[in-house]
């Protein structure tokens, strides 16, 4: 591992995206949002998703000439088909229309269709909190996960998206629906460490905290086992019919890679409508406050409040660097070179 300068992480990742074909504001946005990710310590959906994404583009399953089409629109909801165009400026925009809609209804929902990767779900979060709104978001994607007694893979893990400012900070849930996400199990062989807790299964059915025979056997398990796999189900259903756009089993039939035809939804909140802003900010500083005072279980220092590691890391890392796999930092580096010719 090295520890590498967030702007430095920027220009070499913007430089690969500009290679890739991205205009000079597309390859800023994403490089942005693929740098904040891992200095928020989000390895996975961050700099290990570079080569991913430009894969993709070469391959023609990102339309980086797409911009998101306006379906459908009535009073605070609105639905967009993406195009297929770029999942990162896809959901800002996304986002941002909602912001817009609760500014002027108290609530503002948008539903995304036919979109590809969103990267991090829980930037979006942290965007719509630092502009002082909450936030509920969610995704679908291709199956990758077991239903809770199966062995073959016919649910997505659906990341899901919770946010809720405070007066300094914000309450951020950014989670899977597997108990470890590709991307953690990823990070995690990479170290060449075993997970906290069994995160699936081997091809044989053994409950393992190995890794790479998860990845393998693709037998990640659900959180909260049955109830981690029906909220998956929900979530892709309610983002399909939001959205009219394309359940797991249909996203399925596209093959071209991951969440390639995605359902999205955005739903934000304006504070001036339901308590105010300083009610809401003071309530969820509250509820942090009143979690950290937890009594800390055997074998535990501190009990954090959602988002709060997410703030750590990422005041530890602007200051003294992110920290990297050497192997993914060389392969975005040699994307980044610059032909002589």
């Amino acid at each position: 591992m090295s520890l590498v300068q967030f702007d430095e992480m920027k220009q070499t990742v913007k430089q690969a995206f500009l290679n890739a074909g991205l205009a000079e504001s597309q390859a800023d946005i994403c490089a942005q949002i693929h740098c904040e990710s891992s200095c928020d310590g989000v390895f996975s959906h961050g700099l290990n998703r570079v080569a991913r994404f430009v894969d993709y583009v070469k391959k023609g399953w990102v339309n980086i000439d797409a911009e998101p089409e306006s379906v459908k629109s009535f009073g605070s909801i609105e639905i967009y088909d993406g195009q297929r165009g770029i999942g990162i400026t896809n959901a800002l925009f996304a986002v941002d229309r909602a912001m817009a809609l609760a500014s002027e209804h108290g609530v503002g929902i948008v539903g995304l269709r036919n979109t590809t990767h969103w990267m991090r779900g829980g930037t979006y979060g942290w965007k719509a909190v630092e502009k002082g709104y909450a936030a509920i978001c969610w995704t679908n994607t291709e199956s990758c996960m077991p239903a809770w007694g199966a062995k073959d893979t016919r649910v997505g893990n659906n990341p899901f998206v919770m946010a809720v400012p405070m007066q300094a900070g914000a309450l951020v849930l950014d989670m899977a629906m597997s108990q470890y996400s590709y991307g953690k199990l990823q990070v995690t062989r990479l170290k060449g460490e075993k997970l906290p807790y069994p995160g699936g299964f081997d091809k044989d059915g053994n409950l393992t905290d190995v890794p790479g025979p998860i990845e393998e056997s693709m037998r990640i398990l659900p959180t909260g086992y049955w109830k981690g796999s029906g909220l998956a189900i929900m979530l892709d259903a309610m983002a399909a019919f939001l959205t009219a756009g394309s359940p797991t089993n249909e996203i399925d039939k596209i093959q071209q890679g991951s969440c390639t035809g995605a359902s999205q939804v955005f739903m934000v909140f304006d504070p001036q409508h339901f308590g105010g802003k300083a009610f809401s900010e003071a309530m969820a500083t509250s509820v942090a406050e009143y979690v950290n005072a937890s009594t800390p279980a055997e074998g535990t220092r501190e009990v954090r409040y959602p988002g709060e590691t997410t703030q750590r890391n990422r005041a530890n890392f602007r200051t003294n660097g992110i920290p990297v796999d050497d192997g993914v930092w060389a392969e975005i580096q040699a994307l980044a070179k610059i032909s002589a010719g």
